[in-house]
């Protein structure tokens, strides 16, 4: 990559509170044991770069692998999200997720639905005895 692609890349995962570091091959095999990185070691062989995010796991793959989809010299080849290794394939599906806050409000949507399909029930049922005792007064005072 050029110097101007390798800025461009970095001022994008920055935006995206992204750490991004070309580092040695030896020194990442080192630095990653003992650590949720780990598993990854391996991987390490041939020009490697590292991204590395610290809020939402989903942002970073979803950056890194936007930019690798504009710019065919980034390859991603692996990761590791909450100390599990995870192939290039794995990385994409998980780059589609929503981000966190829509998930959250996903699920809040999903906890609140419950209790609001019971109150339009009860709702329903004490109109629906109002129209029936409506009704039937009406029947009663016509009979009269």
């Amino acid at each position: 990559m050029s110097v101007a692609e390798m800025n461009d890349f970095r001022d994008k995962l920055r935006e995206a509170s992204i750490e991004y570091k070309v580092i040695k091959n030896t020194l990442a095999r080192i630095a990653s044991e003992g650590t949720p990185a780990a598993p990854a070691k391996e991987s390490f062989t041939g020009p490697v770069g590292v991204a590395l995010g610290y809020d939402d796991p989903v942002s970073v793959a979803k950056a890194v692998l936007d930019f690798a989809k504009k710019n065919d010299k980034v390859k991603v080849m692996s990761g590791v999200i909450e100390g599990e290794f995870l192939d290039a394939a794995r990385l994409k599906s998980i780059s589609q997720l929503p981000s966190r806050e829509v998930l959250l409000s996903m699920l809040a949507g999903c906890m609140q639905a419950p209790s609001g399909k019971l109150a339009r029930l009860l709702s329903a049922t004490v109109t629906q005895m109002g129209y029936a005792l409506n009704a039937l007064r009406d029947k009663k005072s016509q009979e009269q």
